[in-house]
């Protein structure tokens, strides 16, 4: 479980970085979640892109995700995820 200063740090990295993934009319297939969490090795920190086309809230997709691919949710920001799990050796420290 993040604290509130841990999500406020990550929020602020995620703000520079793209969206490695995008959600659109399929919404939360088996393919992504495995995709999403393959990456998660490299990327500690990814940021989702929900398309306007996707049928499901984005809220509730980004719950499911998270719970799918067991990370956590550091931010949703109109149609926009960002979700954080640690890697076996962190590149990113938290306070």
């Amino acid at each position: 479980m993040l604290t509130g200063k841990q999500k406020r740090y990550l929020r602020s990295l995620a703000a520079t970085e793209t969206a490695l993934f995008q959600i659109g009319k399929e919404a939360l297939s088996d393919n992504l979640i495995r995709t999403v969490a393959q990456a998660f090795p490299s990327h500690e920190l990814i940021k989702i892109r929900v398309l306007k086309t996707c049928p499901v809230d984005v809220k509730e997709l980004a719950f499911d995700l998270a719970m799918n691919t067991e990370s956590e949710v550091v931010q949703i920001i109109g149609h926009t995820i960002v979700l954080y799990r640690p890697a076996e050796e962190p590149v990113i420290i938290l306070p």
